[in-house]
């Protein structure tokens, strides 16, 4: 049984850039499908509907700046956990144009997900790449 799953893309935008966008959780609720149109739920903690079934999901984004490393604690208000991270890095240290990102979204599968919402969580995940990056490019174009 796969326990993780990984959706990458390269974003021709500076890191910096980048970083802003995907650690601003107004931002993370216009592409995290399972948890649209972020509201304030208390200190450091967003309220977001799913798209799919429209149940609700708090999440907390917890960035690591030195680490490039942004974790997304989903749960409720009680109790969250790290199951979506994005870790963000400059194109330029691995032969990419200096002035790009590489992401890559991680997931891990909890336990009461059937193989049916396995594979829509994944699938989620190559949309919601896709969508981050059109909105970062289509941010710094406006610029």
């Amino acid at each position: 049984m796969t326990v993780a799953y990984l959706a990458s893309t390269r974003i021709d935008a500076p890191l910096s850039f980048v970083w802003t966008h995907l650690t601003d959780a107004r931002r993370v609720g216009r592409w995290a499908l399972g948890s649209m149109d972020f509201q304030p739920a208390g200190p450091g903690l967003w309220r977001g509907q799913s798209l799919f079934d429209g149940s609700e999901a708090i999440v907390e984004v917890r960035p690591h700046r030195a680490l490039g490393l942004i974790d997304y604690h989903v749960g409720t208000l009680e109790a969250r956990v790290p199951r979506v991270s994005i870790r963000a890095v400059a194109g330029g240290d691995w032969g990419q144009d200096a002035g790009c990102t590489l992401a890559a979204m991680s997931t891990w599968r909890a336990g009461w997900m059937d193989d049916a919402r396995w594979a829509r969580t994944c699938t989620t995940h190559d949309l919601e790449v896709l969508l981050f990056k059109a909105q970062i490019e289509t941010d710094l174009a406006a610029q």
